[in-house]
Formats: structure tokens, sequence, C-alpha cells
């Protein structure tokens, strides 16, 4: 038998394995570089096979000897402990493959396809920051509804409770997901309303319409304490109000000067789905200017470096320098359009396709892309025209129902 000095002085003599009998058909297999493993020796059905039981001196001798003596009794209970060990492990690469996370990313590399780069990348840190550290390796047929709640407990405790309610939403897709793939059978999203601490949906701000004017002349005033590109990048946010990435990622392929159409591919768009933006006479004016400036970059409002356009915080900060921190946002001036071309009396139908806002039915949204054009391209030059006259001087009083009325200033 061995002992433990016998097992930790021993050698392979030379040999490419020196295999060293203990008791029970335990052995110590001692190989030529040195590495030495346990070994359980045992006969089933006529025939000889073995089982690793752990490898020296992580396991001693005493623990080797129990580990025999475990496998030993599933023998004597007629059990193959090779098959259990072998029929343990897909178990464990089943669940592993039907883990939380396992099903999480399946779906997300899924939607992920019909998403903007920048949503796809948000949600799966969401997840992995979120609700993987605590779910990930669970069997998402085993995951509970209090399960659940105590992973999202911990952005209610530091004060993110609308981040909750989004990661609780993500989670709820995954289980749906799962359901249809058949790894789980229930949604536990539904299970935990009312358990979340409630949180106030914070709209991003935008000034009024009574306040556009002014901050249409502070904008014309930019490049007293700022940069020309950034100020026409801001005037041309005001005259297309497309949304923020779309207009900093643009293309000059994407442009055609001679039919005065701005066509964002859909890769960029939110919808996946190609958005016409007619171009006023005064939108064309600062393309040909930018073009100018430009660089010869690919980009119409190129960065610092010129193969990449500038970043999403730029407009936001020029808004901050001009005194308009929490009153203004770049998303804030779809929101003043929409008002003012509402309450100037176009027609909802039309200012909604202007706005690219999300088609309920995607192969109508696919086809419809010049939908109400002849109609969108009388309005993007009126509202061009409307924004030189407030420039100029005039102030918008805003009447429900009907036309806003200027006034002199």
């Amino acid at each position: 038998m061995l002992t433990d000095i016998k097992c930790k002085k021993a050698t392979s003599e030379g040999l490419s394995i020196r295999k060293l009998p203990d008791s029970g058909g335990l052995y110590l297999w001692v190989y030529a570089d040195g590495r030495k493993y346990w070994r359980l020796r045992y006969w089933l059905d006529g025939k000889e096979k073995s089982l690793s039981l752990g490898v020296y001196p992580d396991v001693g001798l005493k623990q080797a000897r129990r580990r025999r003596d475990d496998e030993r009794r599933r023998l004597d209970e007629n059990l193959d402990p090779g098959a259990e060990r072998r029929a343990e492990k897909a178990r464990r690469n089943v669940a592993a493959g039907n883990s939380f996370e396992a099903v999480a990313r399946e779906w997300h590399g899924k939607q992920g396809k019909t998403w903007v780069p920048g949503h796809a990348v948000d949600v799966l840190r969401r997840l992995e920051m979120n609700a993987f550290p605590a779910l990930g390796r669970r069997p998402i047929s085993q995951i509970d509804a209090p399960e659940l709640l105590a992973a999202l407990r911990p952005m209610e405790e530091r004060g993110a409770h609308d981040l909750a309610h989004r990661v609780l939403q993500v989670c709820g897709q995954v289980f749906r997901y799962g359901i249809a793939t058949g790894r789980c059978t229930r949604d536990l999203a539904p299970d935990l309303r009312g358990a979340l601490t409630p949180h106030k949906k914070r709209h991003q701000a935008a000034v009024r319409p009574e306040e556009f004017p002014k901050l249409l002349r502070a904008i014309a005033a930019y490049e007293e304490i700022g940069d020309r590109q950034t100020r026409l990048a801001l005037q041309l946010l005001t005259l297309t109000f497309t949304r923020t990435n779309e207009l900093i990622g643009a293309d000059w392929n994407e442009f055609d000067i001679d039919a005065a159409i701005w066509a964002v591919p859909a890769a960029r768009m939110k919808m996946k789905t190609e958005h016409l933006v007619p171009l006023s006479k005064q939108a064309i004016a600062i393309l040909k200017e930018l073009k100018i400036i430009g660089g010869g970059s690919r980009f119409v409002f190129p960065g610092r470096n010129r193969d990449r356009p500038i970043s999403n915080n730029t407009m936001l900060y020029a808004l901050y320098r001009l005194g308009y921190k929490g009153k203004m946002t770049g998303h804030g001036f779809r929101a003043v359009a929409s008002t003012m071309l509402n309450e100037k009396g176009f027609r909802a139908d039309v200012i909604e396709r202007q706005l690219a806002h999300s088609e309920q039915d995607d192969v109508r949204g696919a086809y419809n892309r010049a939908e109400y054009l002849p109609e969108r391209k009388k309005m993007m030059q009126q509202w061009a025209d409307q924004l030189d006259k407030l420039r100029a001087g005039a102030d918008v009083i805003p009447l429900y129902g009907g036309a806003p009325k200027t006034t002199g200033k």
C-alpha cells in the first residue's frame, strides 16, 4: 500500500507511465514529466475500466481513498461510475446551454440584427452588469420570481429605479425567448408587477415654442464661443429634426443635392428602415458650406480624426455652453418641431412620417419610405422659412388648435 511519503517521492523510473498500486483498485499513475494522477481500476461486465479520481498532490492519499470508496459503492449498486460521470457531464453541458446567460446571449444575437449598434451594445451591457452576475449560470427553467427580484434589488438600492425597470423588461424578453425555444415554461416578469419602486419617466429637455426664437439666435452666434462646424451642425439639426446619431453619422454618399433629398440608410435608423429627409434651400446652403470646411472627409461632420464623425456629446456640450444645460437637448429639437408643426396645421401623419416614428407594420414601413413626400417637402421648406423669420426677430405665440401667431420684436 502507498504512504504519503511514497506518493511524494515517487518517480516514473524511466517509464513513460509508472502505475503504483494502493488497494481496492486505486493506483497512482506517475508520468515521465513528473505529473501524478489517481485512477481507479475496476471491472464491469467482464471488461476492465479505469476512472480518474484527481491530480496529486491536489488530491491527497486519504482523499483519493475516500473517492475510491464512493465509486466502489456505486459499483455495488450495479452502476458504472464512468457512465455516471459522462451522464453528469452531459447534464452539466445541457444546463450550461440552457443557463440564463446562454439563452440571453442567443436571444441578443438574433434581436441585435434588427437594432442599431448602439442600442444592441446598451442592452447587452445592462445584462452583463446587472443580470448575469446573479442569474447567468442558473438554468433558466429553475429561476423563480423571488430570485429574479433579488437580482434587481441592488439597482434599486443605489437609486437606479429606471434601470431596474429596464433590466426587468429585458429579462422578460429573454424568458419569452426561452419559452419559444423550449428552455423554460414561464415569463417571470409579470409576477414582479408592483414589486419594484415606481419611477417617473423623464423626458429629454426641450424649450417651449415661445423660447425657441431666443435659442435660434444664440445658435447663430455660437462662433463667438465655439467653432463653425458645430454651429452648422446645430442649425442643420434644427432644420431637419433628425435624431442626433443620424445627423452626426451622416455620410456625403447619402445626399442627393440636386434632388434635395437626404436618404438615411436603414442601418443607421432606429427602426432599421431607410428614411428620406427633404432638404430645404437653407439646409442645402449649410451642406455646401460644410463640404468646403470638411477637409475631404466622407463624413459631413468629421471629428479631429477625419475618418470618424464628431462625438455624440458635441452638440449637447455646445448647448451647455450656450446656457441651455438641463433646458435643451438634441432630441429636444424634434419635440419643438413636432409641437410647432402640429400647431401650424400640418397633418399629423405627415409630421409623424417626417419624424421617422416606428411603423406598427414593418412591411408597410419599408414600402412607404416616400409616403407623403410631396407634402413633406412643402412642410420642410415652410419650416425652414419660419425659422428664418424667428431668427430675424419674430416671437412665436402658440395657439392651441391653430397656427401660431408671430409678432415683431
